[in-house]
């Protein structure tokens, strides 16, 4: 008895200890928003199943075979008033969770702007085979597999996939969206305080999809102008040759910073995966590369 108290303390811990990096340990007002989100439907949901779990056991207890005070009848009958209650309850729980969703759902719309005191960093993220690409378009550097952001300040996120359909998603600063090919989505993030937070692809993409992660790292706002200065100062120029080598699928990629960017790459890469062969637009990169698997 006692080792296997000791067993489940241990594999309780080891659950709690996995959720330290995930949605229930939020880092930001969109995580916050949504962990609270899910806290309220799971506990208007409660409403309905803790009562029918206690229902079920009482009425299992109170009808047994051995009870003879419990009085049965051998011919069922229509009784409106259990109808109701037994209908209606649960028809006022689904209403009341489908408001509670619709109107959260909305308010944590990705493409919303996030009120803050600080200007929004605009960061481009391309989903390739099989690392995630970041540039910064107004610092004129990238990086690949590794994201630093100003902790305070929003990030407006534009995000597009060079590759197959992907999932773009950093569980302690909320919302997960999806990257496609020749298109464009948008999401709002900010980091409440310096920490570093794990981000991966949240959907299965070829072969090095297990390996398709890096690390949000948010910094104080004089640490990050000093990485920016520092990058800018070190590595190659992100320009056609270095991002055809780049394209090309690889897995398990080592973080690696870029001094400048090619102009407009962002928007070259959308155009690569939508312009037909041999026109404007497509010539500029490499032919798509097609994930493994």
């Amino acid at each position: 008895m006692r080792n296997t108290l000791i067993a489940f303390v241990l594999a309780g811990t080891a659950t709690l200890g996995g959720c330290s990096q995930g949605i229930l340990n939020p880092k930001g007002p969109i995580a916050f928003a949504q962990r609270l989100l899910l806290i309220n439907s799971t506990a208007i949901m409660l409403v309905v199943v803790v009562p029918v779990i206690v229902a079920t056991l009482a009425f299992a207890w109170w009808y047994r075979a051995s009870n003879p005070r419990a009085s049965r009848q051998s011919a069922g009958e229509y009784e409106g008033r259990i109808e109701f209650v037994t209908w209606s309850i649960p028809a006022l729980i689904v209403i009341l969770l489908s408001g509670v969703i619709w109107i959260g759902s909305h308010q944590l719309d990705p493409r919303a702007p996030i009120a803050a005191n600080a200007k929004p960093l605009r960061v481009d993220v391309v989903a390739l085979d099989w690392k995630w690409l970041f540039i910064y378009p107004d610092q004129g550097i990238a990086a690949v597999n590794e994201l630093v952001i100003p902790a305070g300040t929003p990030i407006a996120f534009r995000l597009t996939s060079a590759t197959v359909m992907n999932s773009f998603f950093i569980p302690q600063l909320g919302s997960q969206i999806y990257t496609m090919g020749g298109m464009t989505t948008h999401l709002n993030l900010l980091a409440d305080a310096p920490g570093e937070f794990p981000g991966f692809s949240a959907m299965f993409s070829g072969d090095g999809f297990s390996d398709m992660r890096f690390v949000a790292k948010a910094v104080p706002a004089a640490d990050f102008d000093a990485w920016v200065t520092a990058t800018r100062g070190t590595g190659p120029a992100l320009d056609a040759d270095t991002y055809s080598a780049l394209a090309k699928p690889s897995a398990a990629v080592a973080p690696a910073t870029y001094r400048s960017v090619e102009p407009n790459l962002f928007e070259h890469i959308i155009d690569q995966t939508v312009s037909p062969p041999g026109k404007a637009g497509a010539a500029w990169c490499p032919p798509v590369q097609k994930a493994g698997g």
